[in-house]
């Protein structure tokens, strides 16, 4: 576990500061994903005390608990971190696992876990879900975009086409087959199932499988050292580059960069457009990294999409922070629960995401009792062997295949669980 903080704060949160957990995996099988979405998030916060002086007056303290991508780890750094100073500011427990094993407690502790872009996909639903905030999408939005994506270069017809889904065997790489077998179901397309085992190196058996079964198109659900691993088996089984396509966290710098050529066509579904750089990039750069207080080594990490979505997680947590400050208090700490308030009543209007910053990363978002998840956009960036270009126009994902999955999966939640889901009159 390592502690870091902005400024000579201490992490124990006083009058005027707002304490900020950060739970984070610089090491084990997804560190070059993790690292730089670490550091996106202490960079936007130092920015704001930097160049705002914290959010009205408040400054934001965090400390960072390293989990090594694992569930206990996860749950030790929750259990520890959950009550410091005037209690946390809500989670982003940057894991699926973590996510499944800390939403219980949450409930009981009356704490904020915030998933953007993971986590539990029925989640969505606050009448069951309370405290779980998987904003801007999940994983059931990502698949339903990367088949818009795919129907488009097919004419808006699937039926008969081979679909495989390769994935890291993990409650994260299963995420996206309910959906997927509804949708295979629905729209007529033959759907094929490759798990790999952690950390995903080795990957021969499930590549061999689909040289042999020649699908039209894979769906790629990797992370870490999976995502170079596979699209390299891509590569040498001779698999189509430009029909595979990487869910968000598989579609970074670091996972093609060293691969360069042999990438070339590797598509990712984006979290809104966090391939996109804004004037929050510049902000950064000159009131953050300039002054020497930047958390990577260097400027050149600024920009790549896995800081960026970094950077989108914090703004998000901030801007609950602001609204609950709108409704309790201006200049005063926030409570857990006011955070939580704040983080159910997010209204980022296309001029407010524009005075951030975040104009030409992200849609308006606006969350409520009911909808947890507040906007579902993305696009696809493909990587052209030197750099990411975004491809497609916007996509949202479509409201009726997500929403019965969504009630569905979510009242059996609430029956295993003994929920009784509120109402949101």
């Amino acid at each position: 576990m390592s502690l870091t903080s902005f400024l000579p704060l201490a992490a124990s949160a006083q009058a005027s500061e707002q304490f900020i957990p950060l739970l984070v995996y610089r090491t084990g099988q997804f560190a070059p994903l993790g690292i730089p979405w670490a550091d996106g998030k202490q960079d936007y916060l130092k920015l704001i005390n930097a160049r705002d002086g914290g959010v009205n007056g408040v400054k934001l303290v965090f400390e960072e608990c390293e989990t090594a991508y694992d569930a206990a780890k996860g749950v030790e750094c929750y259990d520890r971190l959950k009550a410091k100073g005037s209690g946390a500011s809500g989670f982003d427990p940057q894991s699926t696992g973590i996510t499944f094993a800390v939403t219980d407690k949450a409930l009981t502790d009356k704490v904020a876990i915030q998933t953007m872009g993971y986590g539990l996909s029925q989640s969505v639903d606050g009448t069951v879900f309370e405290w779980n905030f998987p904003l801007l999408g999940t994983y059931w939005t990502a698949t339903d975009i990367i088949l818009q994506d795919i129907a488009r270069k097919e004419k808006g017809n699937l039926k008969g086409k081979k679909i495989a889904l390769v994935y890291h065997d993990s409650p994260y790489g299963k995420e996206p087959i309910p959906l997927l077998q509804k949708l295979a179901a629905q729209d007529g397309f033959d759907l094929s199932l490759f798990p790999v085992t952690p950390p995903g190196v080795e990957q021969k058996s499930a590549w061999l499988q689909i040289r042999q079964q020649r699908p039209d198109y894979v769906l790629f659900w990797s992370a870490g050292v999976m995502t170079p691993a596979g699209i390299r088996e891509a590569q040498a089984s001779g698999f189509p580059r430009d029909k595979l396509y990487g869910v968000w966290w598989a579609g970074s710098d670091h996972d093609v960069k060293d691969i360069g050529e042999g990438a070339k066509g590797y598509n990712a579904v984006t979290i809104h457009n966090s391939a996109a750089r804004d004037k929050v990039h510049d902000e950064l750069k000159k009131l953050v990294y300039d002054k020497g207080m930047g958390t990577a080594k260097d400027d050149g990490e600024v920009g790549v999409m896995a800081h960026t979505r970094g950077m989108m997680i914090a703004m998000l947590q901030v801007e609950a922070i602001r609204a609950a400050q709108e409704k309790f208090g201006k200049g005063k700490t926030m409570t857990p629960e006011q955070v939580r308030w704040g983080f159910e009543n997010l209204d980022l209007t296309e001029a407010r995401l524009k005075t951030l910053g975040f104009g030409e990363i992200m849609r308006p978002v606006k969350t409520s009792c009911s909808n947890h998840m507040g906007a579902a956009w993305g696009r696809i960036a493909q990587w052209d062997g030197a750099k990411w270009a975004v491809k497609s126009d916007w996509y949202e994902a479509r409201k009726a295949n997500l929403d019965p999955l969504v009630k569905e999966h979510a009242a059996k939640y609430a029956r295993d669980k003994n929920i009784t889901p509120r109402s949101c009159n």
